[in-house]
């Protein structure tokens, strides 16, 4: 099996703001407040939408063949179309069942944008079976298809008012949440020159996500009780070897 789990982290996507806004005399910062500005005028959140994201990780935890590894794509130095390419290279690589939480509602749609802004070629994710068949039945696409799967989505049975947060999810699962930070802290993380925090916290995003989908496979009756236990345990093991700090500190906090 091919799965690869992944979460991205971004921040505001400054050069755009300059463009949309006519600020090109204001510092990083000040764009941001600006973008951040315009946005509550037109809602109650500073939260922005997803064609103004600009993404600095993705994270990812791959179960392929006896292989499972975590790690965040390009280095702390790859600028953004590096590592979008990198992932869109991986998916025509590998073909992987792409797991997320909320990623129909944010990471797609922004990857998306970004990599129409890059003008970064992916055919393999875009097919929907004009060249390979069994991707008109079983496609990245379809919210109702499994080659990418929303576990947000899916165990809220697609319906919205019935979303839980990833963080409250894995913990009720026994399973460390977030570690460290969360979404509205990457900014001033990022403008702190902390990208290699960043990359931390989004690996063990992808990680709770890999390991409520192991869970998720198992109540679905396709992973038997001892098979998640054996993937579970795979997992432990590549993280006690790996002996980085951040996913010793998440095996620690693994029940």
């Amino acid at each position: 099996m091919n799965v690869l789990a992944f979460d991205i982290e971004t921040v505001p996507d400054i050069e755009g703001g300059r463009r949309l806004y006519g600020v090109d005399d204001l510092d990083p910062s000040e764009v941001a407040e600006v973008m951040f500005t315009k946005r509550r005028e037109k809602t109650d959140s500073e939260f922005l939408p997803v064609h103004l994201h600009c993404v600095v990780t993705i994270s990812a935890a791959l179960r392929s063949g006896d292989v499972f590894k975590v790690w965040s794509l390009g280095s702390e130095d790859s600028d953004e179309a590096e590592i979008i390419r990198r992932f869109f290279d991986g998916i025509a690589r590998y073909t992987p069942t792409l797991v997320t939480w909320n990623g129909s509602g944010f990471d797609l749609p922004v990857l998306h944008y970004r990599s129409l802004i890059h003008g970064i070629a992916a055919p393999r994710y875009w097919d929907v079976g004009d060249e390979d068949k069994a991707f008109r039945w079983n496609n990245y696409l379809n919210r109702f298809h499994y080659r990418h799967t929303d576990l947000m989505d899916v165990l809220a049975g697609y319906q919205g008012r019935c979303s839980a947060s990833l963080d409250e999810v894995a913990v009720l699962c026994g399973l460390p949440g977030k570690m460290g930070m969360d979404g509205s802290k990457v900014w001033d993380a990022y403008q702190q020159g902390q990208l290699g925090a960043i990359r931390d916290y989004c690996e063990t995003d992808a990680l709770n996500t890999y390991l409520l989908y192991l869970r998720w496979q198992m109540i679905r009756g396709n992973l038997s009780p001892q098979q998640w236990q054996q993937e579970c345990d795979l997992a432990r093991g590549v993280l006690r070897e790996a002996d980085r700090p951040h996913l010793t500190e998440f095996l620690e906090a693994w029940q």
